[in-house]
Order: C-alpha cells, then sequence, then structure tokens
C-alpha cells in the first residue's frame, strides 16, 4: 500500500513538472541585447526600411549622441524635408559612434557624414578619457569615411558650461573648447569641412545662451533652428545642394 503511495505521488509531481516545463518552453524568449554595448540595435530595422539612396539623392547621416537624438525628435520636418537621415543615440561615447560607423553611416551610402562627438567621453559618463582618445576615434570614424568615399563634416561642440548630472566635474567649458581646437586643426589638416555648432550658440562664460537650451547642454527647439542653418551652410560647401 505504501509502495502504491509513493508511486502515485510520483507520478503527480512527475506530470506537474512536465507541464511547467512545457508552459515555460512555449513562451517566446526575449532576445538578450547585453552584448550590444554601442546599441547598433537601435537603426537596425529602420536602416534596412529607407535602403540604399535614390539616383540623385544627396544622402547626409547625422551621427552623434542626444544632441542629434533629440533633434528629429524636436523639428522632424528638417529631416523629413531633405535628405538627411539621424542616427544619435543618447549618452553614447565616441568609441560606440566608431562601433555603429559600419552599419549607421557605411551601409546606408550616404554623400556626407556629419559626426559629433566627444561631449559624453569629457563628461564622465562612462570612464576616464582626454582629447587624444576622443581625436583617435573621430580620425579612425574619418578614415572610414574617406576609404568608402564619403566626405566628412566634423562639429565643433557645442558650448557647456556644466554638466547637470555631473556638477562634481570642473572645468567642463574648457575641455569643451580644448576638444573643439583639436578637431579644427585634425579637419584643417586633412581639408575637412568644419561645422561650428559653438560660436552661434556661446555665451559669455563659454556655455550656451540661455534662450537657445533646455539644461545648458542640449538645445531648445530655438537652438535647433540656429544649428539648422549652419548644417545646411555645412551640407552645401562639402556636396553641394
Amino acid at each position: 500500500m505504501r509502495l502504491k503511495f509513493i508511486f502515485i505521488a510520483f507520478f503527480i509531481y512527475g506530470g506537474s513538472l512536465s507541464a511547467q516545463t512545457d508552459s515555460n518552453d512555449n513562451k517566446p524568449k526575449k532576445e538578450d541585447f547585453s552584448d550590444d554595448w554601442a546599441n547598433i540595435s537601435k537603426y537596425q530595422n529602420e536602416n534596412e526600411l529607407i535602403g540604399l539612396p535614390k539616383n540623385g539623392e544627396k544622402r547626409v547621416v547625422f551621427l552623434g549622441s542626444s544632441i542629434f537624438e533629440f533633434w528629429k525628435q524636436k523639428d522632424p520636418e528638417y529631416f523629413n524635408s531633405h535628405s538627411y537621415v539621424d542616427r544619435g543615440i543618447s549618452g553614447q561615447i565616441s568609441s560606440q559612434l566608431l562601433i555603429r560607423f559600419r552599419q549607421d553611416v557605411i551601409n546606408l551610402k550616404p554623400k556626407a557624414v556629419i559626426i559629433l562627438a566627444g561631449s559624453n567621453d569629457l563628461a564622465g559618463s562612462k570612464g576616464h578619457v582626454n582629447n587624444e582618445t576622443i581625436l583617435n576615434n573621430i580620425k579612425s570614424m574619418a578614415d572610414l569615411a574617406r576609404k568608402n568615399h564619403i566626405k566628412v563634416i566634423l562639429c565643433k561642440y557645442l558650448p557647456v558650461y556644466e554638466y547637470p548630472w555631473n556638477k562634481a566635474l570642473k572645468g567642463a567649458a574648457n575641455q569643451i573648447i580644448s576638444l573643439n581646437e583639436a578637431i579644427m586643426a585634425y579637419a584643417k589638416e586633412n581639408s575637412f569641412t568644419i561645422l561650428d555648432y559653438f560660436t552661434p550658440l556661446v555665451d559669455e562664460r563659454n556655455g550656451q545662451k540661455a534662450e537657445f537650451t533646455t539644461d545648458g547642454v542640449h538645445p531648445n527647439l530655438a537652438g535647433y533652428k540656429v544649428m539648422e542653418v549652419v548644417t545646411d551652410e555645412a551640407i552645401r560647401k562639402t556636396i553641394g545642394k
């Protein structure tokens, strides 16, 4: 009798375990993107949808971090009315932009790429870097672009007096100025177009003018409108329009 009871209990437990396993197996597994440090998956579907440029299309890719990502959110018409492709991802540092360069720039076959890099590196968002590290990543992106017959437009970064999320960081304004000087020197040596976002937005403290920014780092719509004027000028200078 005891043996019979044990057998029945085991049978019930085994059936329950089997049902639980089957139930778990039927659940769709969420894809693990923990290895995608540069978030190349973010624009994968969009890149497939837009395809290659049409005949005569002068496509320009904007590669950067939150400044570019928020731009399309605040003024989508600017990108929709041009052959401009926004590939900004908030918080990214220059090494992440470099990893994304093949998928989000080269494979889209643009006439030109606008590279805006360095602020998150300097802000201490991820580790410790200096101008040389940032510039080396920019150089690698520029080399890849040139090898693939893509015109290079390098940006003087927007002025930043301090980062609201890292107020302990001192001298942000001077760091941005120093980085911009290094980028300008490199662009001049290689005959790349410089896109100056610093000069039209800067105030007397070497931060952003209050009327053009939401937090001292990111532009508001008025700030983006100012950036659109100098961006269009740089693109005309580089590839015509």
